[in-house]
């Protein structure tokens, strides 16, 4: 399993707000949620990918995939069951 497997889709929307530039304060007013809860998202993210900073995370994200990950939080929405990958590709491809 990938790392990014087990990430909820919660924890990719945040990780893909970060690598967006966002910070703490503007992730949590984007997502309905305080900053702290923000903040708790990244150690739970950071732990799962095995990074150790808002840097390293928004390169994890650019080394697997950047843009993919904004096209899979807006296929799948917080809260919703993952997508296949083939049901990815079409959104990534247009189908």
């Amino acid at each position: 399993m990938q790392p990014r497997n087990r990430l909820t889709p919660r924890e990719i929307e945040v990780a893909a707000l970060v690598w967006e530039g966002m910070t703490n304060r503007e992730i949590g007013q984007s997502i309905g949620t305080t900053e702290q809860v923000v903040k708790n998202y990244l150690r739970v993210i950071f732990d799962k990918l095995g990074v150790w900073s808002r840097l390293e995370l928004a390169l994890y994200i650019a080394n697997h995939g950047g843009e993919s990950w904004r096209v899979q939080v807006a296929a799948e929405g917080v809260g919703e069951s993952r997508p296949g990958p083939a049901e990815i590709e079409k959104v990534a491809v247009g189908h």
